[in-house]
């Protein structure tokens, strides 16, 4: 075992990744998982928002870089690379659900660093975000791991999942007590999993925070009996919620009916496509038109040519939003039954122009910084709607229609190997708002998942150049 003279500080994450506020409050009501509630009682349980698009991987940038994926270009789990300075050729595009995710650290920009790259002593398992680790630092990783989460995952094995995730959470626990990190991270996949299979309130589900309920349990018997626990930051937390669907829309597939040439996962090889797919969750969606040019199209002035197919979209049942990137810095944002409005965005102020309607229900706006749109929208069916739409319609990687799906519904008709009977990745309030247990009080109420990286900072010491997107829940 490692020792130290000094027992310094240190925070370990725990990603319940899927895991919905109200399941896993009413599983730690029933007494199913103590380890949590005894952390609950300590510390304190919240509940804050994630990030559009509310996905695995993307929704992981706020607690390893403590950004929102827009901002530092993971605007989705799948993108078109218009520009074709990223992705290869023939098929221009990423998947970071298949091989494209060892792409990931090459994907996000140089001036944005990673936690790994700020704390020297570190551990992570499952982090889809990975620069700054050497091949020591991760937990379960190695052709045996691959080949095994591949053929589970494409087995649709849910039990297979949740396997792994017993194994991966008392491995990640030894791990923490043989080598003592600073910082360690570990994802653990059961409660998602789950959730597509079985539905968010399944029985699986709470099986899967068992898991997380185990994992937590180890750790702090682990630091109680060697002095560490009460230099010990242990916080559990979810990247995005989870909500019934009973209805697939084959976006792609309703492109091709009406004659555009569209590219979309599995299948992106071809030539002569006039429009590319990029499904999310399966309840968000990127579609990029005329990707023949290099050139990103905004609105109004592309409605000339693909105004048809955003009407199209729009009067979909699925479609509950649509967004239409008309600037760096400014978007049409429409909803079928509620007309349309404009959200523009300067210097750290937005401002929400109501229209032919009110898409988002707040009223015009003006003039409003960051925490300012959070307070208005905390409460709504779009938390932290403004700032989350600001930074993906400003990310160049982006589609030039962006949806997020009624509920209900999604975007994704086939090739699931888990069939999706609960989705994610929408901007309403099921799919963006996150449960977040700490073990220790804090000084204000947390609001976003980037405030993990910015509390995760300031708890080791860690002074970090650059902008940021969350605030320490320690600060005053």
């Amino acid at each position: 075992m490692a020792s130290r003279d000094f027992v310094g500080p240190s925070v370990v994450v725990l990603v319940a990744d899927g895991a919905r506020y109200d399941v896993l409050e009413s599983a730690i009501r029933a007494g199913e998982l103590p380890a949590l509630a005894r952390l609950r009682t300590e510390g304190g349980m919240h509940e804050v928002t994630s990030v559009f698009p509310s996905v695995t991987g993307p929704a992981y940038a706020p607690f390893i870089m403590g950004r929102f994926p827009g901002h530092v270009g993971l605007p989705g789990i799948r993108w078109y690379d218009r520009d074709r300075t990223r992705a290869r050729w023939p098929a221009y595009s990423r998947s970071y659900v298949g091989y494209d995710i060892a792409s990931t650290d090459g994907d996000i920009p140089a001036g944005s660093p990673t936690i790994f790259e700020l704390v020297p002593r570190h551990l992570a398992a499952l982090s889809v975000i990975e620069r700054g680790l050497q091949r020591r630092d991760k937990i379960v990783r190695g052709p045996w791991f691959v080949w095994r989460a591949a053929v589970t995952h494409f087995r649709g094995d849910v039990t297979g999942w949740l396997d792994m995730d017993r194994g991966r959470g008392m491995e990640f626990a030894a791990r923490i007590r043989r080598d003592r990190p600073d910082f360690a991270f570990c994802a653990m996949t059961g409660p998602d999993k789950t959730s597509h299979a079985n539905g968010h309130a399944a029985a699986t589900v709470r099986q899967s925070l068992k898991s997380v309920d185990d994992t937590v349990a180890r750790i702090r018997t682990d630091a109680e009996a060697d002095g560490r626990w009460d230099a010990m930051h242990l916080w559990v937390v979810s990247d995005h919620g989870h909500s019934p669907v009973h209805t697939h829309e084959d976006l792609a597939g309703l492109l091709r009916q009406h004659g555009v040439r569209t590219r979309a996962h599995p299948f992106t090889i071809g030539f002569g496509h006039r429009a590319a797919v990029m499904v999310s969750g399966n309840a968000m969606a990127h579609v990029h038109v005329g990707i023949e040019s290099k050139v990103r199209p905004w609105w109004p002035a592309a409605r000339a040519e693909w105004g048809w197919l955003a009407d199209l979209l729009l009067y979909r049942p699925a479609t509950d939003l649509m967004v239409l990137p008309a600037s760096p810095t400014s978007c049409e944002v429409h909803a079928r039954a509620r007309g349309h409005a404009v959200l523009s965005w300067h210097d750290g102020a937005y401002s929400y122009e109501c229209r032919s309607g009110d898409p988002l229900a707040i009223g015009t706006r003006r003039g409003l910084d960051a925490e300012a749109s959070y307070d208005l929208m905390r409460d709504s069916d779009y938390p932290d709607g403004l700032v989350q739409l600001a930074s993906l319609v400003g990310c160049s990687r982006s589609g030039d229609i962006i949806l997020s799906a009624a509920r209900g519904y999604d975007f994704r008709a086939k090739y699931e190997p888990i069939p999706h009977v609960s989705a994610h990745g929408a901007l309403h309030r099921e799919h963006m708002m996150a449960p977040l247990i700490v073990n220790k009080p804090v000084a204000r109420p947390p609001r976003r998942t980037a405030d993990v990286f910015a509390t995760a900072c300031e708890v080791l010491g860690v002074r970090v150049g650059g902008p940021q997107d969350g605030t320490s829940w320690l600060a005053t």
